[in-house]
């Protein structure tokens, strides 16, 4: 007769100890990172843009033709965006969190696509002649972005969208107060609301 041999299954060792903590630590992590409002907005970043969009307002409103006008707008959106992305950079560095956090990213993600379908419907809108309707446009689009991003941020963004929101809603029913409304909004909203999250929110 052959020889019985009886197979005992090895138990598995269990992970390490430190490896289960590191495991669970990177999931608290994330759980919170997802929870966190993004907190990276500068309220005084808010507040230059707002500046400089009441200097754009004004120089736009001595313009002679649209072409000029939309010129001097652009640039203010370049220059926007560059102090957005340095005074965000600068407070996150400071707050030592990631700008580009899960909050962050679901901010850029949620304020991207009404500026992007800003940007296409302004085109189609300027080759039809529609000039008249661009800035309440903005101000619809842009709001719409603010309020959307800000759900992920501090209480303040999102009624800074509404409020831009209401402005290009105006606009519309009052296109020859275009200039106005720009100023009110790109540059009046900015600086008040950058004003109450620097204060309340840590610059």
């Amino acid at each position: 007769m052959g020889s019985i041999h009886l197979v005992i299954p090895q138990k598995e060792e269990p992970p390490a100890l430190h490896e289960r903590a590191m495991d669970n630590l990177k999931y608290i992590r994330e759980t919170m990172e997802r929870a966190t409002a993004f907190t990276a907005i500068s309220g005084w970043g808010l507040v230059a843009i707002g500046v400089t969009a009441l200097a754009a307002a004004f120089l736009s409103a001595q313009q002679k033709t649209f072409k000029s006008w939309l010129t001097v707008w652009v640039a203010e959106a370049v220059i926007a965006l560059l102090i957005a992305g340095w005074s965000m950079d600068r407070k996150a560095r400071a707050a030592r969190m990631p700008l580009l956090s899960g909050p962050g990213r679901k901010v850029a993600f949620s304020l991207s696509p009404p500026i992007f379908a800003g940007g296409i419907v302004t085109v189609v809108l300027y080759r039809a002649g529609l000039t008249n309707a661009i800035p309440g446009l903005w101000l619809l689009l842009y709001g719409t972005g603010v309020v959307t991003g800000g759900m992920f941020s501090v209480s303040a963004v999102p009624i800074m969208g509404l409020c831009f929101m209401a402005l290009g809603a105006a606009a519309f029913l009052a296109p020859g107060f275009a200039d106005w409304f720009m100023a009110a909004g790109f540059g009046g909203l900015h600086v008040v609301f950058g004003v109450i999250i620097a204060r309340r929110y840590g610059g």
